[in-house]
């Protein structure tokens, strides 16, 4: 269905073009310089043509609010979807609409984006239903965000006309629920009659076919043969006893169609495969990716092969050279059954061409057949060298051993030096790296009578090239090192020196008495070890990427099944590492990894393990249902208890303790890096900031420029760059506050620099409405300026344990009049004026966040606030406010605006 849009309030119809510079039009609103904004954009009557549920996609841009400059009034990063059920075609209020959720943007745009007219679209589904009306309109309302709605897309399933068993089954829409099954009843055809009972299918929410029940069978005196009529399929019923060419027990195929030995009797005649579609390629360094669609027309046959010609472009226009046996396809060049190929060990800064072809069983049967080909043109990039691949002894001797190496197969560019790494065999968490511009070279100071493990690699331009396999070579057996370790070695090292000749190069990953469990991944020499010695290799075979679920720095993020030999298949969420990167952004993304699979706590995000051998790169993590805790509540505004909240706050701080004690601190601890599964448990995540603490408890890691997270961040660390776990425990009351307010903004409206002046002016984020008393006591103690007076991580949890044990502590709210003085106040003007006299009710609803309701109160007789604070539950059911969560909060308000009243004997102020 393809949707007219017209404008209500402040959207702008725009015309852009997109990345192949198409046309393409767009509705766009940014008044974020203006407080409470409320504009909406309506469809047209979209007709549901009997669907019952239908879908709708969305694509749309948001701008990151931090990006925006300072001094905004209000900014979102969320708007609103409504739909207005109706058999007519007449426009209804604001008002009348149903709200379908809240749509936030897995992926926002920053002004840095803007010179290079990126365009980060997001794309979000949501469905409707049960529908029983005509038609529907859809409404889009900003309450102050910087978005571009791109396209709009509406659309219902059917399970499509179907001829199976002789029986035909016509269109048909499935049911309103997602589980429901619509039994329908097939037509016998072509002289056939019921077998038992008449044939039945069932249609799926899914517009697919299901349950077959029942047959059809060809009536007395008929028997069935195959249709002979080019391309068309399937069974017919005609008498036995008519002639030959008639009632043929098998097909003669006509001109261009074919049949093989091995295909049934009664199958209709095929012919070979148009050409693959929509073939796209992706470049890695000197690996191609490449990707297709099936052909347009198959044939009329299920065995569709594909096989690929690669080339290599001659340079000043020489022609074309069939790629040599080096080249490599995975998992083959011919016969391929999917549809993508991955073609690896090309050279670096070359020209290919690729020829993608599709093959069945009968291509090599066609007479005058022309092979349809779709052609691939990709020049490949900078690339590091290939491993080395042999490595040879020469001299050895009693503390000394002579090696030397052949070039890379694929250097990829000028050798600008190699680099040997060794250890003593079984002592591979210690090694030696010496650096050697030739292809030979001696490595001395060996143990005598020892064996080494050695590995060779090349670096170019392009960086380093990976190791070559382990070679084990042997000095010879005479010792001249005694192993007496003199003191200073001792001491320079700070434990026990493995190698006392090369006392710098102790491994940080050997572990001694009264050190650290944790381990910074930077002080590897080589940060792949790090790597492998945290997390766990996966076969990519074991791994089914099924849906994308978002997009991170790296690329996307998407989830499937990982089913690991003997062990029970489980979902996990795949962060996979975009195409093109350079080795400093795969070690930059394996980083994460590396911290992350030192960690095993309930409440921190479990890693499974990480792909490194094979493309693309990927880290594997548990899956969490509900997503980020932030957007997981602003979904469900209202909706938990408050035991239900203080438990999730609880075991975010039992995460914040362990890694505290581990000695490490997070630098970016906010709801929106806190995820959440099926069960409400939530779990730590995001480890992109963090640093590990000195051995000093009261040390602080310095940034070095940085970005930091404003609103969440302690004010020592804004100041001088310097983070401790008491920083973390300011950023745990500022996720405190989040989650008592529902996901809200902490300090609204304010600009960064407006947030850095209040704290330090001592002003603090007032209690969230309907917040405990004893929540709010413990975040101000989070937010004490001098970090040694706040709270450490496990004197919260056991705290948070009290109050969940005695939930009678939790009945007792923040004052109510301390709490509207605080929140309802709009920030101190230059010249000290601290207030400003609220114009109407919609005011009132705007600073509540319940806006929408501003007409209906209007129309029900209440114009004024002092109307208002009269109100009961009742008069809020009977001007329209059904929501039980919205009513609790609308009437939450009313009662604190009574006690402000009493207590200043003068018209409210806000």
């Amino acid at each position: 269905l393809v949707l007219t849009v017209e404008l209500w309030v402040m959207w702008e119809e725009i015309g852009e073009v997109d990345e192949d510079y198409a046309p393409i039009h767009t509705y766009q609103v940014c008044r974020v310089m203006e407080q409470n904004q409320n504009n909406w954009l309506h469809t047209n009557w979209i007709l549901t043509e009997g669907a019952q549920r239908v879908y709708i996609e969305l694509k749309f841009t948001l701008r990151d609010c931090n990006s925006l400059p300072g001094g905004v009034g209000t900014c979102k990063e969320t708007f609103n979807m409504y739909y207005y059920e109706t058999d007519e075609d007449r426009a209804m209020k604001e008002s009348r609409y149903i709200k379908v959720d809240t749509i936030a943007a897995d992926e926002s745009f920053t002004e840095l984006d803007l010179g290079d007219r990126v365009m980060k679209l997001n794309t979000e589904v949501r469905d409707l239903g049960p529908l029983s009306r005509k038609g529907f309109y859809l409404a889009f309302q900003d309450l102050g965000a910087c978005i571009a709605l791109v396209s709009v897309r509406v659309f219902y399933k059917r399970c499509p006309f179907l001829v199976k068993s002789l029986a035909e089954f016509p269109d048909t829409i499935p049911g309103s629920e997602a589980s429901q099954l619509v039994e329908v009843v097939g037509h016998c055809i072509n002289n056939s009659m019921p077998l038992y009972e008449p044939p039945r299918m069932h249609c799926s929410a899914d517009g697919e076919w299901l349950v077959p029940i029942g047959k059809c069978v060809c009536a007395g005196g008929f028997g069935t043969v195959c249709r002979c009529q080019v391309l068309l399929k399937g069974e017919v019923c005609i008498p036995i006893n008519v002639a030959r060419q008639t009632g043929a027990t098998s097909c003669s195929c006509e001109d261009e169609y074919h049949k093989i030995d091995s295909d049934p009797p009664n199958m209709a005649c095929t012919r070979p495969p148009s050409a693959p579609r929509n073939a796209i390629s992706n470049v890695n360094e000197t690996s191609v990716f490449l990707e297709w669609s099936i052909p347009m027309e198959t044939g009329g046959r299920k065995d569709v092969r594909y096989n690929i010609l690669c080339s290599r472009v001659l340079p000043d226009g020489r022609g074309l050279e069939e790629c040599g046996p080096n080249v490599r396809f995975l998992p083959r060049r011919v016969g391929l059954s999917n549809t993508s190929v991955m073609v690896a060990d090309l050279q670096s800064h070359t020209n290919y061409s690729f020829l993608l072809e599709a093959v069945n069983g009968v291509s090599e049967m066609a007479k005058d057949y022309t092979k349809q080909y779709v052609t691939l043109n990709v020049t490949t990039n900078q690339a590091a060298p290939s491993p080395v691949s042999v490595v040879r002894k020469g001299y050895t001797g009693k503390s000394s051993i002579g090696l030397s190496w052949a070039e890379p197969d694929r250097p990829n560019g000028i050798i600008l030096e190699y680099e040997i790494k060794y250890f003593e065999k079984e002592q591979d968490s210690s090694y030696t790296i010496i650096k050697s511009k030739e292809t030979e070279m001696v490595v001395e100071g060996l143990k005598a009578s020892s064996v080494y493990i050695f590995q060779v690699r090349a670096r170019t331009s392009a960086g380093y090239g990976a190791f070559s396999r382990r070679f084990e070579f042997q000095t010879s057996p005479y010792c001249e090192y005694t192993g007496t370790i003199q003191s200073t070695m001792a001491a320079r090292c700070g434990f026990v020196c493995l190698r006392p000749k090369w006392c710098h190069v102790c491994s940080a990953a050997v572990k001694f008495p009264g050190v650290r469990t944790y381990i910074d991944p930077l002080t590897y020499e080589d940060p792949n070890q790090a790597v492998h010695e945290f997390a766990q290799e996966i076969d990519v075979s074991f791994i089914s990427i099924e849906r994308i679920i978002g997009a991170g720095e790296f690329g996307e993020v998407c989830c499937g099944p990982l089913r690991l030999p003997g062990k029970r298949e489980i979902q996990v969420a795949i962060k996979t590492l975009k195409a093109g990167y350079t080795e400093q952004q795969r070690r930059d993304f394996l980083w994460e990894a590396s911290i992350m699979g030192q960690f095993n706590h309930p409440n921190i995000i479990r890693l499974e393990g990480v792909v490194t051998k094979s493309k693309p790169v990927m880290i594997i993590t548990e899956y969490m249902e509900n997503g980020s805790l932030d957007t997981f509540l602003k979904k469900n505004d209202g909706q938990f208890t408050v035991i239900q909240l203080v438990g999730m706050l609880r075991g975010i701080a039992s995460g914040m303790r362990y890694l505290s004690d581990m000695g490490y601190v997070h630098r970016d601890l906010a709801a929106r890096n806190i995820l959440v599964n099926s069960n409400l448990v939530c779990k730590v995540s995001d480890f992109g900031l963090s640093r590990v603490l000195e051995d000093d408890a009261e040390a602080a890691y310095t940034t070095r420029g940085g970005k930091i997270p404003i609103r969440w961040t302690a004010p020592e660390a804004i100041a001088y760059r310097k983070f401790t776990s008491a920083s973390d425990v300011w950023s745990y009351g500022i996720v405190m506050w989040e989650v008592m307010s529902y996901g809200e903004r902490p300090y609204w409206e304010m600009s960064n620099q407006d947030v850095i002046k209040a704290v330090e002016e001592n002003y603090r984020l007032p209690g969230p409405m309907d917040c405990p008393e004893a929540l709010y006591h413990l975040m101000m103690d989070c937010w004490q300026r001098e970090r040694t007076n706040r709270p450490k991580f496990d004197e919260i949890v056991c705290l948070l344990d009290k109050l969940i044990r005695n939930p009678s502590s939790l009945k007792k709210l923040v004052n109510s009049s301390h709490r509207v003085s605080n929140l309802l106040v709009e920030h101190a003007s230059a010249e000290g004026d601290c207030s400003a006299r609220t114009k109407s009710v919609g005011e009132w609803l705007d600073s509540i966040k319940m806006g929408r309701y501003t007409e209906l109160f209007v129309e029900g007789g209440y114009s004024s606030l002092e109307m208002v604070t009269q109100m009961t539950s009742e008069d809020l059911r009977r001007v329209g406010v059904n929501l039980a969560g919205h009513q609790k909060k609308i009437i939450t308000s009313i009662q604190e605006m009574r006690v402000h009243m009493n207590n200043t004997n003068s018209p409210i102020n806000i």
